[in-house]
């Protein structure tokens, strides 16, 4: 039975996870485990969506996803040197025939066409999957087309395979700076000697490093971790960039973690960490609306003279419009935002800012001359 199991798994989405990475696994289930190893939860689950972003449907020509107005996706390789059990793109990796190197010439032909698009992001599959002499070509060919300022590789290698970071390597992608590399941690014990090495040879080199991390149920959904995952990436000098929601991708619905997690993960970590550790939170809208932010519902209430907050602590603020005079008799009604069922809290019990109390100096109407003492008399 469990031997037919993988089989329609391996149909389904091929597994490949290396030397490396499997060593990582500290028991059977652990965070690492779960994000490489096939589970029979991709069977069961019909209801997610082959190409949840609509990337298929930007695609003007084979391997080009044109769906911000600067910038556009390419994808150069249909290999990883590990296939994620959430991956957004299970339909194409692992098929060669999905993503072709015969086609690379229609996509140099669109991106030279094309001169509102400045910034071009290399992915896959994983570009780092290619020699170094044919990663070397694509690159000499974006940077003989003028108006293409910015090149990224959005590449895990420095998470699941580092020793793919060569001093050979870094010292050929400099050539052709500014490029710019989206790596992808998840989860502390990710960040080894090993990753750490690879991503200090990239800055070293004058690659700036940025994280995109996916947040996922029994992996890293929760606070704690995910503060120290982000600012371990601090120390290797890697900047957290996006936390994204996972996707709704066919067979990966089991990772998925409810709104509310990640914007009380979002209120953890903002004033309790450093702002560098504190990424874009973000949902890529299902349909290829692009990359929308979600924060917690900092802003209490906002009027056309001055607006009311809430700070990490819980702790109420008020800030004054600069053509406002405000009137310090006055009280301001406060109502949390309200969800959907009109009360001011979503359906859990929380108020929807990521905190399931209210502010330490909350009320129902704030008077303004205990937030401006100084205007007593």
């Amino acid at each position: 039975m469990e031997i037919i199991i993988a089989e329609n798994l391996d149909e389904f989405f091929q597994a490949r996870i290396n030397p490396y990475y499997l060593s990582l696994i500290r028991y059977p289930g652990d965070p690492i485990w779960k994000q490489c190893v096939p589970d029979k939860a991709e069977l069961d689950d019909i209801e997610g969506f082959e190409d949840p972003l609509q990337e298929d449907a930007m695609s003007p020509v084979p391997n080009i996803t044109h769906r911000y107005p600067d910038r556009a996706l390419f994808l150069t390789t249909s290999q990883c040197g590990m296939y994620c059990r959430f991956c957004t793109r299970k339909r194409k990796v692992g098929n060669s025939d999905k993503i072709s190197m015969k086609e690379l010439e229609s996509a140099f032909k669109y991106l030279e066409k094309h001169t509102e698009i400045r910034d071009v992001v290399m992915s896959g599959g994983d570009p780092l999957m290619l020699t170094d002499t044919m990663l070397e070509k694509i690159l000499k060919r974006l940077r003989q087309i003028p108006h293409i300022e910015i090149i990224r590789l959005g590449s895990k290698m420095p998470c699941v395979l580092p020793q793919r970071i060569t001093p050979k390597l870094v010292e050929m992608i400099k050539k052709y700076h500014p490029i710019y590399v989206n790596t992808h941690f998840n989860h502390p014990w990710e960040i080894t000697p090993e990753s750490t090495k690879a991503c200090e040879m990239l800055a070293n080199a004058g690659i700036p490093v940025s994280n995109q991390a996916v947040l996922m149920k029994d992996i890293n959904d929760n606070a704690e971790v995910m503060k120290e995952l982000f600012t371990k990436l601090l120390k290797i000098r890697v900047r957290p960039y996006y936390l994204y929601m996972a996707d709704e991708t066919r067979g990966a619905n089991h990772f998925r973690t409810s709104l509310d997690k990640g914007l009380d993960i979002m209120f953890k970590l903002r004033g309790h960490t450093s702002g560098l550790a504190v990424p874009h939170f973000v949902i890529d809208a299902p349909g290829g609306g692009g990359k929308i932010p979600v924060l917690p519902q900092y802003v209490l209430h906002r009027d056309e003279d001055r607006i009311v907050m809430r700070n990490y602590k819980n702790e109420v603020f008020v800030y004054r419009e600069a053509h406002a005079d405000i009137n310090t008799d006055t009280k301001v009604p406060i109502e949390l935002i309200s969800n959907n069922n009109g009360n001011g809290h979503n359906g859990n019990g929380s108020n929807g800012n990521g905190s399931t109390k209210k502010p330490k100096n909350y009320k129902e109407k704030v008077d303004l001359q205990d937030l401006f003492p100084m205007n007593k008399n």
